[in-house]
């Protein structure tokens, strides 16, 4: 399976609690809930679109327990993105969780590298990460993304918790899809494709 990345950023690079104020106020984040106002029609297709490719899903320890409070609640049997989150293979991540009791869920309590590394080498399509910013940060760190899908929201925040760390592994991308909600997301997907080449622009 792929490792893909399916993450919310602002034009500063925070990807601190999008989906509401009560998310994550960790460190005094006042600006919880920024991606809400731009939602839409574009917005849902997408995401439905990206949810259609699953076979399992990797999660950080806080969007486990923020998506494990709410979609098991949606049992709408037609809702796209209910359906895959509740019967899908889930794979947490975690130094804290003792126990899950979503369905479907098993927790990566030793080393992850090994144990992320074991899922990719089964078969199927998409092994997806959605939110998850400590996690995603640490993927960055270690190589293991192989598409990354930045929705960027057209707004700057200032403060926050940051996407991409200072020490991630130099790695090149290949953009291979880009579109614009009406609301002025970019929905950007980049597949890995190698290291960073270099070059000088004052050469002819």
């Amino acid at each position: 399976m792929k490792l893909t990345v399916t993450t919310f950023v602002t034009l500063d690079g925070v990807y601190q609690a999008p989906g509401g104020p009560q998310e994550d106020p960790s460190d005094g984040f006042v600006h919880g809930g920024w991606s809400a106002p731009y939602g839409d029609e574009d917005f849902g297709r997408f995401m439905t679109e990206v949810f259609d490719e699953a076979d399992a899903f990797l999660l950080g320890r806080k969007t486990y327990e923020i998506f494990a409070s709410y979609w098991p609640l949606q049992t709408d049997p037609a809702h796209p993105i209910a359906t895959r989150l509740n019967t899908l293979p889930k794979h947490v991540v975690t130094t804290t969780l003792a126990a899950a009791d979503w369905q479907n869920t098993r927790l990566i309590t030793g080393d992850p590298r090994a144990a992320i590394a074991a899922l990719k080498e089964r078969d199927g399509r998409e092994l997806q990460v959605h939110g998850s910013g400590e996690l995603v940060r640490w993927l960055l760190k270690e190589g293991l993304i192989d598409t990354l899908r930045l929705l960027s929201f057209p707004v700057l925040l200032g403060t926050g918790k940051r996407l991409f760390p200072t020490d991630a592994l130099p790695t090149a991308y290949s953009l291979v899809q880009s579109r614009t909600t009406s609301t002025g997301v970019v929905l950007s997907s980049y597949e890995r494709s190698g290291e960073p080449e270099y070059g000088d622009l004052g050469e002819e």
